[in-house]
């Protein structure tokens, strides 16, 4: 209430003993604490007093219309708050989890796209048989750049040699 820490009460403390003297110390406190209680009595009172004249205005009913007048759930309010990370695109409003079936045009494109894919594997086997047979590195080359390494030069054991200015 007050936010008094120890050391601030301490120090009321010494300053009371030294004002009120430590004979009429006692005195003072429970005076105190009376006082302290005689208020929080009487802020009992008030409070209790607000809430009835609350409870016989309807301030109360009308507080709890209102509360449900805005309840999200009623107004259905919780249904856009699920829709608000909707993506269109991942899926077609139905819950999480569910898979649709493949269409037939998605069927279709798969199997185009397979089809192309074996044409590839049977054109590369062709150019690796054909490589092979002919032993040529021009034959290797056509089958393309992931299959060899690229070629390191031959020079590097040999030391730089250097101009007269140092340039390389």
């Amino acid at each position: 209430m007050f936010d008094i820490g120890w050391t601030e009460l301490m120090i009321i403390g010494i300053v009371a003993l030294i004002v009120v003297g430590p004979k009429d110390l006692p005195k003072m406190f429970r005076t105190l604490g009376q006082m302290m209680a005689k208020m929080r009595g009487m802020a009992r009172e008030f409070q209790n007093a607000m809430d009835d004249a609350a409870d016989a205005s309807g301030v109360k009913d009308v507080a709890r219309d209102l509360r449900k007048a805005t309840n999200p759930q009623s107004m259905g309010l919780d249904e856009l708050n699920k829709m608000r990370n909707w993506d269109p695109m991942k899926d077609d409003g139905k819950p999480a989890g569910a898979k649709t079936p493949p269409s037939d045009e998605d069927e279709a494109a798969m199997d185009q796209i397979a089809a192309e894919m074996d044409n590839l594997r049977r054109e590369r086997a062709a150019k690796d048989s054909a490589a092979a047979k002919a032993g040529s590195a021009d034959a290797v080359d056509a089958s393309g750049p992931e299959d060899k390494p690229a070629a390191l030069p031959t020079d590097m054991t040999k030391p730089r040699e250097t101009t007269h200015k140092g340039e390389v």
